[in-house]
């Protein structure tokens, strides 16, 4: 038995696997980076192939078409925005607020792009309803302690407090103080912090 040569051989196939993931990672992030700067519509796979550093043939290799590598690049992105908003724990605001502001600096002014082209474009209109429905469940589960009990008094509708969690933390109320009235960081932090005070005060 060679040992050695089959050692060689999983280290070959381990290499190969990395090289082909991190091709792969490359070509989705040149993608979203090309989204960030022009429409949708004007993204073909010459640009992301040029973009990525590789050829058109090792775009349609691995995604199939221009079509399965837009939805493999929503798929991408929304998978590292909910590792990122999953991090905020239960129940603690300030916290979920320091998470919620951690994505929108880093990514509130693509996620605005979006929501101004999707009523333009069918596939950015799959995207921001996703995005929807992630902000809507990342809310639920943050906010979940006042969801429930001493937190809706007189019998206060649970589907309009969680409503309420979700337009408060979405990312035009961030636009509004961020970027509007130019707030800082800090303080759109603290504004956030006491909109939400209402909400999440013991009676």
């Amino acid at each position: 038995m060679n040992v050695e040569g089959g050692t060689t051989r999983r280290y070959d196939n381990r290499r190969r696997a990395s090289t082909a993931a991190d091709t792969g990672r490359r070509i989705l992030e040149a993608t979203r980076d090309l989204f960030a700067e022009r429409p949708l519509s004007d993204i073909t796979l010459i640009a992301v192939a040029d973009h990525a550093g590789v050829t058109v043939q090792t775009v349609i290799r691995r995604f199939g078409d221009r079509s399965g590598l837009i939805d493999a690049t929503v798929e991408h992105a929304a998978a590292q925005v909910m590792a990122q908003r999953d991090a905020a724990p239960v129940g603690n605001v300030p916290a979920a607020v320091d998470n919620l502001l951690e994505h929108y600096e880093t990514t509130g002014a693509l996620v605005l792009k979006m929501l101004a082209e999707e009523e333009t474009s069918p596939a950015v209109a799959e995207m921001t309803e996703t995005g929807r429905r992630l902000h809507r469940r990342w809310c639920e589960r943050v906010f979940a302690p006042f969801l429930e009990g001493e937190f809706l008094p007189d019998g206060a509708d649970r589907d309009r407090r969680l409503a309420q969690f979700v337009a408060l933390c979405d990312v035009y109320t961030w636009k509004l103080l961020r970027l509007d009235a130019g707030l800082s960081r800090d303080q759109v932090a603290l504004s956030l912090t006491e909109m939400l005070e209402s909400f999440t005060r013991r009676p």
